[in-house]
């Protein structure tokens, strides 16, 4: 196994290579989070219910899991769904990024805590934005790189490069933890996602994002990945640390 590396300093380099059209391209890893907080009505108890038995019967999240629900069947009990979008839109708009947001699709997702990792390996063309459902219970999204805690409640929404490394914590530890999340514990998050298109000017230009930083070295890997001074990368699921993958 091998030795976490320090989380990314001055003197180190991430880079994202992702497919655009039939081509690789490498971008920076932006340290970049828009983060506030949208009013939304609470979802009506029934599909709260709903959730929880999707959740627990279908999905069986195990503790750092992150799995889509069915966002087909949510809508046509949730009479203010269009009022959720709206307001992450009205929210997006503030940032430039409405036109990114309204062009790209939505899911909806459920997570028991979530592992860190960074998603740069299957959506390294994209910025993740998130409005979250549930109410509080006392988990953080935690970007380590970033050294940000964004408490979780009905309502935060988050935009974010999806190359960067992230977790959902209990709100006092220092790590994700298993134990944080024992069987029993009401601790499932609900939250609303759209992927939005890093290529976009708007979208890369709120994260900052810098793109053909490393052309030559784009037309070697033949699928996505992040790179970490030269080299391929993976992520401590603990502790949100970089390590050299294998």
């Amino acid at each position: 196994m091998s030795a976490p590396l320090p989380l990314p300093r001055v003197r180190d380099r991430l880079a994202a290579y992702f497919r655009s059209g039939d081509a690789m391209r490498s971008r920076s890893v932006s340290d970049v989070v828009l983060s506030g907080t949208v009013d939304v009505p609470a979802p009506p108890a029934a599909l709260v219910a709903d959730w929880e038995r999707e959740i627990s019967l279908h999905l069986e999240l195990e503790p750092g899991d992150v799995e889509a629900l069915p966002l087909v069947r949510a809508r046509a009990r949730w009479p203010d769904y269009k009022r959720c979008v709206q307001a992450a839109s009205d929210w997006a708009h503030m940032l430039g990024l409405h036109e990114a947001l309204a062009s790209s699709d939505v899911a909806l997702m459920a997570c028991r805590g979530a592992r860190y990792h960074h998603d740069g390996a299957q959506y390294g063309g994209a910025a993740f934005c998130n409005l979250f459902l549930s109410e509080d219970k006392g988990l953080d999204l935690h970007f380590p790189a970033a050294d940000l805690r964004i408490p979780l409640r009905r309502g935060t929404v988050v935009v974010f490069d999806t190359g960067q490394p992230h977790a959902v914590i209990e709100r006092r530890g220092s790590g994700f933890d298993v134990a944080d999340f024992p069987p029993g514990q009401d601790c499932s998050l609900v939250f609303l996602t759209w992927e939005l298109p890093i290529e976009n000017a708007a979208v890369g230009q709120a994260l900052g994002i810098s793109f053909d930083i490393d052309p030559s070295t784009a037309l070697v890997p033949g699928d996505e990945q992040v790179w970490l001074n030269g080299a391929p990368a993976s992520v401590c699921p603990a502790s949100g640390r970089w390590s050299r993958a294998d």
